[in-house]
C-alpha cells in the first residue's frame, strides 16, 4: 500500500469516529449517515485539504456537504 492511501486510511478512521461524537452517533450510524449523504464521498476526495484543518472544522465541513447532499 503506498503512502498516500495509508495516510488517506488513516485520516478517515480518525474523522469518523470525531463525526459520530459531534453528532451523538455511534460510529457505525456515523459511517451509514456519511455514506448515505455523500458525506463519505467528501472526505474520500478531500481528505487532504480537511486533514490541515482542526477536526473541529472538517467535522462542520462533512456535515455541509452532507447536507447540501441532501437538499439536492
Amino acid at each position: 500500500m503506498d503512502k498516500e492511501t495509508e495516510d488517506r486510511i488513516s485520516f478517515i478512521t480518525f474523522i469518523i469516529p470525531k463525526f459520530a461524537d459531534a453528532f451523538k452517533m455511534n460510529y457505525q450510524q456515523a459511517y451509514f449517515y456519511l455514506k448515505k449523504t455523500g458525506g463519505f464521498d467528501y472526505l474520500y476526495d478531500h481528505w487532504w485539504a480537511l486533514h490541515t484543518e482542526n477536526p473541529v472544522w472538517a467535522v462542520y465541513d462533512i456535515f455541509e456537504a452532507c447536507n447540501a447532499n441532501s437538499e439536492r
